[in-house]
């Protein structure tokens, strides 16, 4: 039996001049829909507060074939629809998966420090 390790995506989008908005709404549509996903463990939708213009959708995932799964429903044309309508200037879409210590250290070659305390 395979273990399933847990996987995320972040997607960090940026709306054109004065539709900050408008991506914001369009946007937390996603929230429930994806949250009743199959597999969902965790989505939010956040707004920088540095940058009125940048958003940042994350998801939280059992495993790879559920977040898979979830980009082929139609909660996710919205992206498409954003970039058509000029709504988005720029989206910078990455995903994640968990990593033991000791494949972290194997794959950096780094050294683990501990803070004191």
């Amino acid at each position: 039996m395979s273990k399933q390790i847990p996987v995320s995506h972040m997607a960090f989008v940026r709306a054109r001049a004065g539709r900050s908005q408008e991506l914001g709404v369009r946007l937390s549509a996603l929230i429930e829909p994806s949250r009743a996903a199959s597999g969902c463990l965790s989505f939010a939708l956040q707004h920088s507060q540095g940058d009125p213009d940048l958003w940042l959708v994350s998801g939280f995932w059992t495993n790879q074939q559920s977040m898979t799964a979830y980009f082929s429903t139609p909660a996710m044309e919205v992206f498409t629809e954003l970039v058509q309508d000029l709504v988005v200037n720029s989206l910078d879409f990455h995903t994640f998966k968990d990593v033991s210590e000791a494949h972290a250290l194997r794959q950096s070659g780094a050294a683990v420090h501990k803070l004191a305390g």
